[in-house]
């Protein structure tokens, strides 16, 4: 018998994050590392953690098997509970075929069962390519509080950067008026960060329309939640000030690494109050040799520095040779660069190599950030 639960949460974890181009070419974007010792994933997993949500279904599609691997029984979030814990939920055949979830909306449909074995009063619907540090508690209060059928949490923007979110008009009350997704003139400033808790009644009623609607898109902003705003539902949204970043395309990447090296109360990687969990915490210290030189990086445990490393995110196990230069980089676990190769102003995948004497990179900051993709062995003469 399955322990019934106050609010579970499901976690969409399948996308292919192709505007990250050779960094997601064969794996997940959530399973991407970041910080030195962290995926992705382990921002939204920990906050699931941090905020005493125990029972997380993760929902994978494209290129799961490193990230099904990574998440394991979910002991590094203290996952692995005996009645709840996380649970991988892929695509899976029926009696009338298998096929990949069509969109966002038709993930959680698929996984209808799923929720129901749970039973739970409230449903908390995450994406797993986000970087931010959230209590999903106190969304939950102001979701009861206000008698909601759905809370979107939102982040206030600039107006310039508004056309890039669904964007809600709401009232005095915080009650949502209006949704539009990716407004040319939009008349609002309040942007969905893709966080919602709905009442799972009303979530599921939802969702059996949606499937069954030939021409939806299936999709949470584009279909399910102006739909339940037309049918005059309880919508209101949780309004979040902190640190969160969709890190999907290159430069966002490379600035949100760059940015660790700043002192961010909101963002600290090494908080004790909020902690960001990981697997990657069995390996051995991180070396630095005698003519080896470390300044403002972030250094993951079993790299070996033997040449200069600034300004630089370097992941476990990476490795700097003698006379080796790093600059304003991240390098992905187990990079390698050469003795005598130099990286600036680029992204390392994982595994990748810039051998000896190479170049990768410039220092020119109207320049594009240099990115390789895993595995990949850059020689000399290669792309600047």
């Amino acid at each position: 018998m399955t322990t019934k639960k106050d609010c579970i949460a499901m976690l969409l974890a399948g996308g292919q994050g192709s505007r990250l181009g050779a960094l997601t070419r064969h794996i997940a974007k959530p399973a991407v590392s970041f910080g030195g010792k962290y995926r992705i994933i382990d921002f939204s997993l920990s906050n699931c953690t941090n905020s005493h949500i125990d029972t997380v279904g993760v929902l994978t599609q494209y290129r799961p098997y490193q990230l099904n691997s990574y998440i394991g029984t979910g002991s590094a979030w203290d996952l692995d509970k005996g009645r709840g814990g996380v649970s991988i939920l892929p695509p899976y055949a029926t009696e009338t075929g298998g096929e990949w979830y069509k969109g966002t909306a038709d993930a959680i449909y698929q996984n209808l069962d799923y929720i129901d074995m749970y039973d739970p009063e409230y449903v908390l619907i995450l994406s797993g390519d986000h970087l931010y540090r959230m209590d999903y508690q106190k969304m939950l209060q102001s979701h009861i509080n206000n008698n909601a059928d759905l809370t979107i949490s939102v982040m206030d923007v600039s107006y310039e950067e508004a056309s890039r979110f669904g964007i809600l008009t709401v009232d005095d009350e915080d009650r949502v008026t209006k949704f539009t997704e990716k407004p040319k003139e939009p008349d609002s400033t309040l942007a969905s960060m893709g966080i919602y808790i709905f009442s799972k009644k009303v979530l599921k009623e939802a969702l059996i329309a949606d499937s069954t609607d030939p021409d939806s898109e299936h999709d949470f902003g584009k279909n399910i939640i102006p739909n339940l705003l037309q049918d005059g539902h309880r919508l209101f949204v949780y309004r979040f000030s902190g640190f969160w970043k969709d890190v999907g395309t290159i430069p966002s990447y490379h600035e949100t690494s760059m940015d660790l090296l700043e002192p961010n109360p909101q963002f600290d990687l090494l908080s004790d109050e909020f902690p960001v969990m990981s697997r990657e915490n069995i390996q051995p210290p991180h070396y630095i040799g005698p003519e080896g030189s470390v300044e403002e990086c972030f250094v993951g445990n079993g790299s070996r520095i033997f040449g200069t490393a600034r300004h630089s995110v370097l992941s476990i196990n990476c490795y700097v040779g003698e006379g080796a230069f790093v600059k304003d980089s991240v390098l992905m676990p187990g990079a390698r660069v050469e003795s005598g190769a130099k990286v600036v102003r680029a992204i390392m995948g994982e595994n990748s190599v810039v051998a000896a004497g190479a170049v990768l990179g410039s220092e020119d900051p109207n320049s594009k950030i240099a990115v390789v993709g895993d595995s990949i062995v850059v020689e000399k003469g290669g792309a600047e």
